[in-house]
């Protein structure tokens, strides 16, 4: 297993108007490489990032990499707007 990455991964659950990121990569306009501040120390690689607006998903995608206290992570099928940056 890769440094860094948990053998359990856990899901970090954030509402898309309380969710500030960074586009790193965009496709069709939609962020789909993302950098964003963790507020939750406990938060691996390997984790799963899903961002919400109600009910629906606009990002379900893998944490790949942490550092520095922020974290990267990619959903190829995103629903975020690359521009949107809260």
């Amino acid at each position: 297993m890769p440094e860094g990455y948990s053998e359990n991964s856990n899901t970090l659950v954030i509402e898309a108007d309380q969710f500030s990121f960074e586009t790193l990569s965009q496709e069709n306009g939609n962020a789909i490489v993302i950098r964003f501040q963790l507020q939750n120390p406990e938060v691996r690689a390997g984790d799963v990032l899903l961002v919400l607006s109600g009910s629906d998903i606009h990002f379900h995608g893998l944490i790949g990499r942490v550092e520095e206290g922020s974290a990267i992570a990619s959903d190829r099928r995103s629903l975020l707007p690359s521009g949107l940056i809260h």
